[in-house]
């Protein structure tokens, strides 16, 4: 039921209406039931209360009518009783039949004489009813330790297994003592490679209090995460800096994604749970909608909670920085902890600036100070990057940032806004300080026409159009992870792109990521402002075909925003801007109609535009390449 706020308390109680008269309506000026919300089909009055006095109700019945098991000889009345109903949570678990102790099994004749205990008597691990391991229902009393008191307290297990699979190809670059085709010299080798990669997650939370309507009490969690990997690639010091290593590379880790303590900290309205929480440890951030600017788990202390009925929610947090392993991209706690500092806070507003828009200001704040020469677990040099200057580089900058996300009638919108502002201490060109300014703005629109989805998306991202102005006008982000126009069954999204001959092991751009930032890795590396900038225009389409298959369709064609700094990296005269057109078709098959059992199969295309050839077209070779992505997940 929604519950109404009650009104504010006056000094003295106003008198009661006689009995017969009407109830005064609780509408706005409006007509809303509630004041700033409107919804679809409310009434301007509400019904007419309703007393519940139950007179000659039926008493809950006592503990002799509830059966533990049945030996199947004799009558029904021949049921054993020795045990009363434990809790709401369990009455009608209660009445399934308990295993024999001295047979292992499980006596079966209540289910002739009850069918319907089929529905409700189900194993501990099966994820599609209720389970105690779940936690949709506490701990029982006699099996919970001793030091949790109450009787609130839950334990959750998930589990997540992740396969992939995925033939690729992208330009690869060689030199002359790294290739045994002679055609290859100095230019592109072989670009076909192949990468296997099998991710288990296992995640525990302990948590006190009903969470149906308020947050809990406390949370505890740890989430555990184990990868490994195979690459084969077609040449070598791709994978390894030294050549004698070869071309085939099998790797494993376990990383700690999460591990944390969530305290609630009070309400500020009892009626309609608006709460205050403290987070401290290993945790999820996602800085906005879409996870374009900062998308990861890292050590950080989080303020958070909402106001006004859940419409106004604020973040305050700090992030200190975990080392992530080079080839599985999971935290490595064994690691000294980088010198780089994220300061994030935010508020969103429900139903601004239009009734089904929801709101979003943020200002963000990366300290990066990061002074020492590190390399990755392969031998590549990963800070500073490999590019001009090779001195250590430290920055700072401000993210000031406006997203909205929602609907408008029946238009969807998806909307982001950034502002970079900051200083560079080390321009890897110039060798001299220089400040920051560069700019970022996404948006997508969809369309939803039964059990159709049409969108239209665009990303612009500046680039530096003066790299010796001391002005630095790329943008960047710190950790990207972007839910946008495909995503990772994107061909420029999901690939890297080596950047051949302006740059020892320098990316383009990122895996999983948009933007083209010329960094040395996502996870490892420094951002970088000094940068081409990124332009995306594309449309897609999301197709429920069947309610377990989907089938999504994408056509981006992307551009470098300003090839300026591209031209003096590769020492090459003008260099077009268009990167070509990235299509792709994804089909998603959930043969449960849940997320427990998730196939994926995507294939993409990148038909490259004239400034992309011209960086890495070999005699007409480099002129279209293909990502196939196979994944499947099981959860729990």
């Amino acid at each position: 039921m929604l519950a109404l706020a009650a009104p504010a308390a006056t000094a003295e109680p106003p008198a009661a209406p006689p009995s017969d008269a009407p109830a005064a309506e609780p509408t706005t000026a409006d007509g809303a039931l509630l004041e700033g919300r409107r919804r679809p089909g409310y009434q301007k009055t509400l019904p007419d209360k309703v007393e519940q006095d139950n007179p000659g109700a039926v008493n809950a019945p006592p503990p002799e009518a509830f059966y533990d098991k049945w030996d199947g000889e004799g009558s029904p009345s021949d049921l054993v009783v020795d045990t009363g109903v434990p809790d709401r949570w369990r009455i009608t678990s209660s009445l399934c039949p308990k295993k024999d102790t001295a047979s292992g099994k499980i006596n079966s004749a209540l289910y002739t004489l009850f069918p319907r205990l089929a529905h409700v008597c189900h194993s501990q691990l099966d994820p599609f009813h209720h389970s105690t391991l779940k936690g949709d229902r506490p701990l029982a009393a006699g099996k919970r330790p001793g030091f949790l008191k109450g009787d609130d307290w839950f334990f959750v297990v998930n589990g997540v297994s992740d396969t992939v699979v995925e033939p690729r190809s992208f330009p690869i670059p060689v030199g002359n003592q790294t290739t045994s085709d002679p055609d290859s010299n100095d230019t592109f080798g072989r670009s076909n490679s192949l990468v296997l990669s099998q991710t288990f997650i296992a995640g525990f939370s302990l948590l006190k209090g009903e969470t149906a309507f308020k947050p809990p009490v406390v949370e505890y969690r740890v989430a555990i995460a184990a990868n490994i990997n195979h690459v084969q690639v077609p040449e070598r010091r791709v994978l390894f800096v030294e050549p004698s290593k070869g071309t085939k590379r099998t790797d494993g880790f376990v990383g700690l994604q999460e591990a944390f303590i969530d305290y609630h900290l009070g309400q500020f309205d009892t009626n309609r749970f608006d709460f205050v929480s403290l987070r401290v440890g290993i945790q999820p951030f996602q800085a906005d909608f879409r996870g374009f600017l900062f998308n990861d788990n890292q050590l950080g202390v989080r303020l958070f909670g909402n106001r006004d009925n859940n419409r106004l929610q604020f973040n305050l947090a700090y992030f200190w920085r975990i080392e992530k392993d080079t080839n599985s991209g999971l935290n490595n706690i064994a690691a000294p902890l980088r010198k780089d500092w994220v300061f994030a806070a935010n508020l969103y507003r429900q139903d601004f600036p239009f009734v089904g828009l929801t709101s979003q200001l943020s200002l963000t704040y990366n300290v990066n100070r990061e002074t020492r020469i590190t390399t990755d677990a392969n031998g590549f040099p990963v800070r500073p990057a490999l590019l001009g200057d090779l001195r250590p580089r430290t920055y700072r900058v401000f993210y000031l940032g406006y997203g909205v996300d929602g609907h408008i009638g029946r238009l969807n919108l998806t909307g982001q806004f950034y502002g970079a502002f900051g200083k560079d201490r080390n321009n890897f060109l110039t060798s001299e300080p220089a400040r920051i300014r560069s700019f970022f703005g996404a948006a997508e629109i969809s369309y939803d026409r039964n059990w159709a989805r049409f969108r239209a998306s665009a990303l612009y991202a500046t680039g530096d159009s003066d790299p010796y102005d001391n002005t630095e006008t790329g943008f960047d982000a710190i950790f990207e992870n972007p839910q946008f126009a495909g995503a990772d069954t994107s061909y420029w999204i999901r690939q890297s792109i080596p950047f051949a001959g302006g740059g020892r092991v320098i990316g383009v751009n990122g895996r999983n990521g948009i933007l083209n930032s010329l960094r040395s890795s996502k996870e490892q590396g420094q951002s970088n402002f000094l940068n081409p900038g990124t332009a995306l225009a594309g449309v897609g389409a999301d197709l429920d075909l069947t309610p377990t298959f989907r089938l999504t369709a994408n056509a981006n064609h992307l551009w470098f925003a300003n090839t300026a700094v591209l031209q003096e990296l590769r020492n090459q005269g003008s260099i077009p801007k268009a990167i070509g057109w990235d299509l792709s078709v994804a089909t998603t098959w959930r043969p449960k109609a849940a997320q427990n059992v998730v196939f994926r199969l995507s294939g993409a295309v990148l038909k490259a535009g004239k400034g992309f050839r011209d960086l890495f077209d070999q005699r007409g070779h480099g002129r279209q390449f293909y990502s196939v992505l196979g994944n499947l997940t099981l959860a729990f």
